[in-house]
């Protein structure tokens, strides 16, 4: 009799005679077009990953699930798989009807029939999936400032999963890992969760793991949407590949996830045992601190260091996977190797590098030591991440009208193309309206598009080793933070707050718009009518009352030189 882990699961996927009827028939259908994280969503759907799924959640299932992390009829299920739209397209779609789904290029990859359709309460959903309305948390500002405000629930026909052209012979569906794993007659796998690159320590913990579980090992590292600020999958697949002939070729192989993670702390490890579940694993390593996606807004963790643990502990046999738990691993320096931080007797030497610390010994081009992670793991990050002075970087000048953001970013301009390293653009806030984004107005949506499109443009120059300087108003502190992740997986974010008092800004008011604004003849203008949100933590604060252009100027270089992305 086959072990259930080797046994094939249902898939989402209609026949291929089905899919080319059913592809025709759809093109008639409203469609919507998927947003990243759904593709990844329904990728997983389809291939069943997320079996038992059917589709999305409808509105009982995502009320059932938040509240006590089970679908309505009792499944331990933790996280909501929710269909997400605006309320534009809600509005046209109504419950018994089909609608297409399509990836970003158009291509249609399944249908739904939509069985509920209903506004979350999502300071709710927040408090209830994450532990707190915080948007500090990456998906609980995804979830205010990035999800559609209307959901819809319903089953799903696959059909054709989402086409990906990078490391295709490493990605492989639930089923198609059960097969390989019949093929080899692997009975027990442990998976390892990974959204980092590997490192000595990783090794470690990873060959304890498959010796204590006895079983084979699956590196099964998510290469769909992470952490805001994460390596990149594609240098992390690098060197995911550059170490792996250090494990043995006949015990342990590797697999890409194409998942959205949430980082939900205890509930998406519960949620990641039951993904490895159906890709065919036995076991998982839980280790510490799963899936936490840092400090709160008052500086604490989200999770504590072992939650994750005790909540994947305490519905193990329902999730139908053993976690092997495991402790903080750190070099022992009198012994030349690693051990789990509580069993290091006292006295010992015990060393650490941090992620942060990593991350600077990369950007400041020093030393990264053997016993920390592999040479070829440190080349693939050296290539990705050169020393800050050879990097792009992003100045974004934010304030009121008639701060002065324009004067000093000319200025900056000049003094850094007098430098000459890099090239420079200047991405003025008028100049962009002029050029780029002049069929919009100044409504609260047009706005932020504007920002939206500056700060593509600038993460384009960034990732390309330019220099881009950025001066609009920028009044949304949801919509900076948003350019600021974008930008920031390319280069580093410089937000420089021209913090003139909306008096100053007044009495200038070269263009006459206060005065018009004043007057009511200019309607939501930033100060007056409508909010400006002062950044709480930018890089650089200057003030333009009483200073020379020149100085602000000065004070900006002086702060990318103490971050060294120029030259002193």
């Amino acid at each position: 009799m086959m072990s259930p882990n080797l046994a094939p699961i249902p898939e989402l996927f209609v026949s291929h005679e089905s899919a080319q009827k059913l592809k025709i028939e759809a093109g008639e259908l409203p469609s919507w077009d998927l947003t990243p994280r759904q593709v990844c969503d329904l990728e997983l759907l389809m291939n069943g990953g997320f079996s038992p799924l059917k589709g999305f959640l409808s509105q009982a299932d995502y009320d059932s699930v938040v509240e006590r992390m089970r679908l309505a009829d009792g499944t331990l299920w933790p996280m909501p798989i929710t269909l997400d739209v605006s309320s534009g397209f809600a509005e046209g779609v109504e419950p018994g009807q089909d609608i297409a789904l399509r990836d970003q290029e158009g291509v249609i990859l399944a249908t739904m029939t939509v069985t509920d359709k209903w506004t979350p309460d999502k300071a709710r959903e927040a408090a209830r999936v994450f532990g707190a309305d915080d948007i500090a948390h990456p998906a609980v500002n995804y979830l205010h400032n990035s999800a559609g405000t209307v959901y819809l629930g319903g089953p799903v026909t696959g059909i054709q999963p989402p086409v990906h052209y990078d490391f295709k012979a490493r990605r492989d569906t639930p089923n198609e890992l059960r097969a390989l794993f019949r093929k080899l007659g692997w009975r027990r796998v442990v998976a390892f969760q990974t959204r980092n690159p590997l490192h000595r320590a990783h090794q470690e913990l990873t060959f304890r793991a498959a010796r204590e579980a006895q079983a084979n090992l699956l590196i099964h590292p998510v290469v769909g949407m992470t952490k805001p600020g994460d390596v990149d999958h594609f240098t992390r697949v690098r060197c995911y590949e550059a170490v792996l002939d250090k494990y043995p070729a006949a015990t342990t192989t590797m697999s890409l996830l194409n998942l959205a993670m949430r980082m939900a702390g205890p509930r998406e490890a519960v949620w990641h045992g039951i993904i490895r579940r159906n890709h065919g694993c036995t076991h998982m390593i839980v280790g510490r601190d799963h899936a936490g996606p840092g400090k709160n807004s008052a500086g604490d963790d989200f999770y504590g260091p072992y939650d994750a643990q005790d909540l994947f502990r305490e519905h193990q046999a329902e999730i139908g996977l053993e976690m092997v738990d495991f402790k903080q691993m750190v070099y022992v320096q009198d012994r030349a190797q690693y051990e789990a931080a509580d069993e290091i007797e006292e006295g010992a030497t015990v060393l650490n590098i941090s992620g942060t610390e990593l991350r600077r010994r990369l950007r400041e081009g020093l030393e990264i030591p053997d016993w920390f992670s592999f040479p070829e793991v440190v080349g693939e990050l050296r290539r990705r991440y050169p020393p800050r002075s050879q990097q792009g970087f992003t100045v974004f000048l934010t304030g009121l009208s008639g701060s002065g953001k324009s004067t000093i970013a000319n200025a900056l301009m000049i003094k850094l193309m007098e430098m000459g390293d890099r090239p420079v653009t200047l991405l003025d806030g008028d100049v962009v309206r002029k050029n780029l984004s002049s069929e919009l107005g100044f409504s609260k949506e047009h706005r932020d598009l504007n920002i939206r499109r500056i700060g593509f443009v600038a993460s384009e120059i960034t990732k390309n080793g330019g220099i881009a300087i950025c001066a609009p108003i920028a009044p949304y502190a949801a919509t900076r933070r948003a350019v600021r992740e974008e930008i920031e997986q390319y280069g580093a974010f410089v937000e420089v707050h021209v913090a003139t008092s909306l008096e100053e800004c007044e009495r200038r008011d070269r263009k006459g718009l206060y005065r018009l604004a004043r007057e009511g003849k200019i309607k939501e203008f930033t100060g007056i009518s409508d909010p400006y949100d002062e950044p709480e933590a930018p890089e650089l604060r200057v003030n333009t009352e009483g200073v020379e252009v020149d100085n602000c100027a000065h004070q900006v270089l002086l702060k990318l030189e103490s971050m060294g992305l120029i030259a002193g």
